[in-house]
């Protein structure tokens, strides 16, 4: 079982997100766990406060060093973690092949930044991973780690109807998937290619090989 917890300001955010879909199914078949925590509840400071201004001046405020480091103390009780991530718009970039290695974890803890981040002592102390949904900036960290634990519990076997499905989702075999059709046959004058229709699956399978190294080629960048 996988075990993500994820520390936040804002978690009635993710409410709807783990009551739906594989997530919700992954979790009450104990594929897979996720606990949301307040960060407010481990400041020492009145109104729970755990932001303040930077030190140098500048704009925004910074998430403190003391209530993220106790709330990661004190969730390392219940059992170490393989991986303290930080998301943050300056971190690696998630990818199919980083999913798959996460995937494989038991223990996964996922920081979500919001203002002008977190103190750095954090970062160089304790954060193990900085990952990054792509080259932009959001409003915080809790839709990342949102698209993180979506796209490795869609990796654990059972979390899937069709036990394949993962395997062969796009960027897996570093290609794009290629085009799927369903009935009917043919909708508003457009058909659905005649090879997927003949039944010959060594035919249907080089089609599709074809497909992805041409769609693969067409969203290469540059």
């Amino acid at each position: 079982m996988l075990q993500i917890d994820i520390l936040t300001l804002f978690p009635d955010m993710f409410r709807g997100f783990l009551g739906e879909s594989i997530i919700n199914r992954a979790t009450k078949k104990g594929i897979a766990q996720i606990g949301i925590h307040q960060l407010r509840e481990y400041s020492a400071l009145p109104r729970g406060q755990v932001d303040d201004y930077p030190y140098g001046g500048g704009a925004g405020m910074v998430l403190m060093a003391e209530p993220l480091v106790n709330a990661i103390e004190s969730l390392s009780k219940q059992g170490n973690y393989d991986e303290v991530i930080y998301l943050t718009p300056d971190g690696h970039q998630f990818d199919q092949p980083m999913a798959n290695a996460l995937s494989l974890k038991a223990r996964i803890l996922l920081i979500c930044g919001r203002y002008k981040g977190i103190d750095q002592r954090v970062r160089d102390g304790w954060v193990t991973r900085e990952v990054s949904i792509g080259p932009y900036v959001i409003s915080g960290g809790e839709l990342a780690a949102a698209v993180l634990a979506d796209g490795l519990i869609r990796l654990l076997p059972g979390a899937l109807g069709d036990e394949t499905s993962a395997l062969t989702d796009s960027f897996q075999d570093g290609m794009m998937d290629a085009p799927q059709y369903t009935r009917p046959a043919e909708f508003r004058g457009q058909a659905v290619p005649p090879v997927l229709l003949g039944g010959d699956h060594a035919r249907i399978a080089e089609w599709r090989h074809q497909q992805s190294l041409s769609k693969s080629a067409d969203d290469a960048p540059g």
